[in-house]
């Protein structure tokens, strides 16, 4: 279970405060896929990052199965990511110099999962690229290094996937394919995943669709602090 609950995250500019995320309730069962859309600056990547772990809202809780990560320390939220949490960056995040299965194996290392090669290889087949497993991102097309990115977050069978755009540089038809295969892969390993998209048809393929505004507290009629 995925709990969120009177999450909200604001930013000063100047002397103004701006709301960069505000949810008053969300709630994802085991195993589900869900599209998350809304307006450009509405919050999305920012609610992403929170609930991760890689960003602290400035009230509010996020709760990942049995835990609250808002209310783990630095190190321990570093560590419960790793482990029961996939990331994938709309900017990939790929390390120049290592090959994309070491890529890959990275994601499962920080992990302690230090014997995960054939994992890895495996999941690289799957995306198409047992040709290009040794190749560098730089020696990868925009798309390669997306479904590199998207072995990487799967790497330790998450409990919670996340998806930043994904398949922005993809062509429709091949980018339809690696969303029905990155779904696939998900389902096998129980893994509840949100997806940040602004293309109907890519939501398409999840099982709900949330729109951001219709989550936050002002939508729900619920009061904010002065």
């Amino acid at each position: 279970m995925i709990e969120v609950r009177d999450l909200q995250k604001t930013y000063r500019r100047g002397q103004e405060s701006v709301v960069a995320c505000d949810v008053a309730e969300l709630r994802l069962a085991p195993g589900e896929q869900v599209a998350l859309m809304g307006s450009s600056g509405s919050g999305k990547s920012t609610l992403l990052h929170i609930l991760s772990g890689l960003l602290l809202p400035d009230r509010g809780h996020v709760r990942v199965g049995e835990v609250d990560v808002t209310r783990l320390g630095e190190r321990a939220r570093d560590r419960f990511r790793a482990s029961h949490i996939g990331y994938i960056f709309q900017t990939f995040n790929l390390l120049q110099g290592f090959s994309a299965l070491e890529n890959v194996r990275l994601g499962a290392f920080f992990a302690g999962r230090k014997h995960a090669k054939g994992v890895a290889e495996g999941l690289l087949e799957r995306m198409g690229l047992g040709e290009r497993m040794h190749h560098d991102p730089r020696e990868l097309s925009v798309g390669q290094q997306q479904r590199v990115a998207v072995a990487r977050a799967l790497i330790n069978k998450p409990e919670l996937l996340l998806a930043d755009e994904p398949l922005g540089n993809q062509d429709p038809e091949t980018g339809g394919k690696v969303l029905d295969l990155m779904l696939e892969i998900a389902q096998e390993m129980e893994s509840t995943v949100i997806m940040v998209t602004h293309d109907p048809l890519s939501a398409e393929h999840m099982q709900r669709r949330i729109d951001l505004h219709s989550i936050s507290a002002e939508a729900l009629g619920a009061g904010r602090p002065a």
